[in-house]
């Protein structure tokens, strides 16, 4: 089944196409599939419920959530952000669970830009409750100039973060050595547009220019394969699961040089170097991402 969801502050606009699967693929439509959690009258459904429209303007933004939850899989959109002077917002794909004390949380969020300035992209997990793993790369592409594929890839190796299916960012199993993975909560799938800033754009120190509202974005080829909860409890640890072979357990030597040249040309913060914030270095980040 599909799911997706966005959360907005002020103005801006998003179409989604959704596809949807699981163990059964099946075309997906908005009422199907999710819930509006904020400001409908924000959001617009377009081609029979395949695409979604969302507006973010002074007075409200506006967000969906997926009816369901999974545990282990794939997702992927395609997105086309905000064009022109993006500056203050903030266009978020995630996914996260219900306990939000111990929860398990995987982040895309695009921090908007002044026109000319390339789009931020920050990546982020929580596992068990704890998160601040913040990583930020610039994108070597405008993606505010046509359709790029994002996608969040989740088993019991590893989760990775993908554009284009270029990894740009992995967060390993390490359990072996005490460090908390996300593997027991099941999670919504969401996507969030919205005005945020105070800290989206250099800190906070570039805030929106509402006279360039209302901004647009764009969403199409949603897609989940995973395991969807409730559901039954044998789903999540069948190692039948496509996403569980061993071909899926680390990156392939042409993923792996892509997300190297990545991290080295492109990467302009990673939480675990930062030492005003870990004075120590992180257990994860010494036990390889």
């Amino acid at each position: 089944m599909a799911k997706l969801v966005s959360f907005l502050g002020p103005v801006l606009l998003c179409i989604v196409a959704l596809f949807s699967c699981t163990t059964n693929a099946r075309q997906a439509t908005f009422l199907q599939d999710f819930r509006v959690t904020w400001s409908d009258s924000h959001i617009r459904q377009l081609d029979g419920g395949k695409a979604i429209q969302l507006v973010l303007d002074q007075n409200s933004g506006c967000g969906f959530a997926s009816k369901y939850k999974y545990l282990f899989g794939r997702v992927s959109m395609k997105i086309k952000l905000v064009p022109g002077d993006s500056a203050g917002t903030v266009t978020a794909f995630y996914m996260i669970s219900e306990n939000f004390n111990l929860r398990d949380e995987l982040d895309f969020e695009f921090l908007g830009n002044r026109s000319g300035q390339p789009y931020t992209v920050q990546t982020n997990v929580y596992a068990h409750g704890k998160g601040d793993r913040e990583q930020r790369i610039n994108l070597w592409f405008d993606p505010s100039a046509d359709f790029h594929t994002y996608t969040i890839f989740w088993n019991h190796h590893h989760v990775v973060f993908s554009i284009d299916e270029i990894p740009v960012r992995v967060y390993k199993n390490n359990e072996a050595r005490g460090i908390p993975f996300p593997k027991f909560e099941p999670m919504g799938v969401y996507s969030t547009l919205w005005e945020a800033d105070d800290w989206a754009t250099r800190g906070g120190l570039e805030k929106i220019n509402w006279s360039k509202a209302p901004f647009y974005a764009y969403y199409k080829d949603f897609d989940i394969e995973g395991c969807q909860m409730p559901g039954p409890a044998s789903c999540a640890s069948s190692p039948r699961n496509w996403w569980e072979g061993a071909a899926y357990a680390q990156l392939t030597t042409d993923q792996a040089r892509k997300y190297h040249w990545v991290r080295a040309t492109h990467m302009i913060y990673d939480y675990c170097t930062d030492r005003s914030r870990t004075p120590t270095t992180p257990p994860e980040c010494l036990a390889g991402i």
